[in-house]
């Protein structure tokens, strides 16, 4: 039980993690370019908003949701999200695919939102920027929406929605408080390796609660999910190692 507690935790909390240093690269960028009041009105806008749908849905799953049933869709849930997470990240391991670069992400923020082409407005207005405040809205409530799914999917399987919401809590918090003192210096998080780590978590989770789901008797319980994540991590190192070496081959050939 305490195995499965730990791994929820750290998983709920990286995610979360990842998630957040994407949304501030957006609400530094428009802070810096277009003014902090209307950016931070926007995230806490959407923090609040995001806080909204924990509260309501969370609850809802817990109590009337069958848990084998939640298990199953669950899985499948995470089984997806993982998956996807870690085919980047083993692309980008293998140079088939340009690790994420929020130095770059920060740079095209700041060359929109200071010429004023976005969707949502023209250049900067004296008082409230409804730019600012839109563009900040929209980046925290995006990335965030992925971190309430993963809150809501982990915590409700698990029974354990205080715990996982208190670990995406403590993520926000923790980046927000890096992001306040560094500011722009976003691309020193190690947000590819992370990802890497997210999804070995996510795909062995889901694969555990679907195997729970249908009636599979895990050896071990609990410590099966440490024995899923090695193996998931392992094939993940694997595949980034060959198709690396392809690629440096078919260059060579070339």
């Amino acid at each position: 039980m305490h195995n499965s507690i730990a791994v929820l935790l750290v998983a709920v909390f990286l995610a979360s993690a990842v998630e957040m240093v994407e949304a501030l690269t957006i609400v530094v960028a428009v802070g810096v370019t277009r003014g902090w009041r209307s950016a931070l009105e926007g995230t806490v806008t959407a923090v609040v908003v995001l806080a909204g749908l924990v509260a309501a849905v969370g609850p809802a799953l817990v109590h009337f949701v069958p848990l084998a049933a939640l298990r199953v869709v669950v899985g499948g849930l995470l089984l997806v999200f993982g998956l996807q997470w870690l085919q980047k990240a083993v692309l980008r391991s293998a140079g088939l695919k340009a690790k994420h670069d929020e130095d770059r992400i920060f740079q095209d923020q700041v060359t929109v939102l200071s010429t004023g082409d976005v969707s949502t407005g023209g250049p900067r207005a004296p008082g409230r920027d409804s730019t600012a405040f839109t563009v900040a809205f929209k980046g925290v409530f995006l990335e965030g929406l992925e971190v309430v799914v993963i809150v809501l999917t982990l915590g409700a399987t698990e029974n354990r929605l205080a715990l996982a919401s208190l670990a995406a809590l403590a993520a926000v918090v923790l980046v927000g408080a890096v992001g306040a003192v560094v500011a722009r210096q976003l691309s020193g998080v190690p947000e590819n390796a992370l990802k890497a780590v997210v999804g070995v978590m996510l795909v062995s989770y889901g694969t555990f609660w679907t195997g729970e789901g249908i009636g599979v008797h895990w050896p071990g319980s609990d410590l099966a999910l440490l024995v899923l994540a090695a193996a998931y991590g392992t094939v993940a190192w694997l595949l980034g190692r060959l198709l690396g070496r392809d690629a440096e081959q078919d260059v060579r050939v070339a």
